[in-house]
Formats: structure tokens, sequence, C-alpha cells
């Protein structure tokens, strides 16, 4: 099992990951997140299908995650691209790569700390081109901040996704098979802890009907042979359409009463 790689290939993975680190926290572009990272990936390593897979799959497990203050959660650019990475070089299971690029998701949530730190005595810098109205001072830092952080971040995922595909295959071949199988189980998992943690954050009480009702017409429409090929994106519809009409009577509803007039009651005669 052996994976070739090309000097053009190299390239893209840095380029990608560059683009990806930046629009993490600049662009806001949602480019870095795994399901649009995933396949682009598996373009450029010749194997989409897989990278779709792992994207998806990845995505699910970080669904719920989100800095908060300071704190920065295991980063999804690393990650993500890692597991695609992992998966197609190493001919892993989607959820056997995803389990395994947990710890290249901590290296890269210690990266962006570490750059953060590093970057914070810089404000003072911004504020006093801030005070001066001098734009193009805070341009120039923005741009060295992007800068360092595409590099950081191409840099490690380029070197790992070399010496992955030079070294990664005696080194997955010497996992013994009930750790595979538990690497497996485990990035499995991650994907219903990911929801897990969205509904604890998300979730209020008036919306758990929802969450029964489409739990339960996921399992309806999964069992019928004719609509279990598209059951996500029918559910997905369904879900839409009472998302829309919900938004539509809170509408109606705002408009209704901003109009009603409050000057006074009868019983005060006034």
């Amino acid at each position: 099992m052996e994976f070739d790689y090309s000097i053009i290939q190299i390239i893209l993975v840095f380029v990608v990951t560059f683009i990806a680190a930046i629009d993490q926290f600049s662009f806001l572009e949602s480019l870095y997140q795994p399901i649009v990272m995933g396949p682009v990936i598996g373009l450029v390593l010749g194997d989409v299908t897989t990278g779709l897979i792992v994207g998806g799959t990845y995505q699910l497990m970080t669904i719920g995650n989100m800095p908060v203050g300071g704190a920065q959660p295991p980063n999804a650019v690393i990650g993500g691209i890692m597991a695609t990475i992992l998966a197609i070089s190493l001919k892993l299971e989607p959820t056997v790569a995803v389990a395994t690029a947990v710890p290249f998701s901590l290296l890269g949530q210690y990266g962006v700390t570490l750059i953060f730190s590093a970057m914070s005595p810089m404000m003072s810098v911004a504020d006093k081109y801030a005070h001066s109205a001098d734009d193009k001072g805070i341009e120039k830092l923005n741009y060295l901040a992007m800068t360092i952080l595409g590099l950081i971040f191409g840099v490690i995922v380029t070197l790992f996704f070399i010496g992955g595909a030079a070294f990664g295959d005696s080194i997955v071949g010497a996992i013994p098979a009930w750790l595979m199988g538990g690497l497996s189980a485990a990035g499995g998992m991650m994907r219903y802890v990911g929801f897990a943690i969205l509904l604890k954050v998300m979730v209020s009480r008036e919306m758990w009907g929802f969450y029964f009702m489409g739990f339960a017409l996921a399992n309806i429409v999964a069992g019928i042979p004719a609509l279990s090929g598209s059951a996500l994106l029918l559910i997905a519809f369904i879900g839409f359409g009472f998302a829309f009409w919900d938004y539509q009577m809170q509408t109606k509803f705002k408009t209704a009463n901003a109009g009603v007039m409050t000057d006074g009651g009868e019983e005060d005669g006034i």
C-alpha cells in the first residue's frame, strides 16, 4: 500500500490549507469547514468521494465546537484536512481517519492560541495607528497576522502530508486490529458527540417537540426503501418548511403588535 504524491499535490495542499486557515478567522466564508475542505483535498489527491465522506464525518464531529472568549476548540482546519489526507494516502476507513486526526486538531488548537498570544502586544500598535487614523498601518498588521497563521498551518499540514505518505504505511501496519477497531468506533461516535454539544447549546424547551418529531420522521422515511436514498434531503425540506412557517408567523405577530397603539385603557376613562 503506497501513495505516490507529486510536487503539484504538495503545493496545492499547502495553498488550500493556507487559504482555509485565513478564512477561519478573517474571510469568514466558511471555506475552512471540513465539509468544504474534504472534497477539495480529495480532488487534489484524486479521490473526491473519500474526501466528501471524511469531510462530512468530521463536520458532524465539530458542529457543536465554538470558541468561547480566548479559549479555542480543537482546530477544524488542520484536523479536517489531515483526516482526509490520512484516509486517502493510507487507505484508512473514514471513521478511523477522523479519530486518528484528533491529535492534529489539538496541535492546531495550540498553534492558534500561541499565535494569538504572540500577536497580542501588537494591539497597542494597532491602537496607535487608529489614534493617528493610519488605516494602512492597521491593514499591514492584519495582513501580517493572516500570513503568519496561514504559513504555520500550511507548513504543519504539508510536513505531515509528506511524512505520512512516506512513513505512515509502516506505522498503520503496526497498529493491532483491536486498536484499529477502537479507533473506528471512537471516530463513528464523535459525530453524535458533536450533535449532542450543539443541542445542549441551541435547543430550548419550546423546540424539543420538533426534535422528537424530526427523529421519528427520519426513522420512518429511512425505513421506506423508495425514499431511503433521499431521506436526508426530504427531511431537510420538511425542516425548512416548518422553520419558514414559524418565521412568517413570528413576523406577522411582531407587525401586528407594532400597529397596536397603547394610549390608555377604558377603565380609568382616559
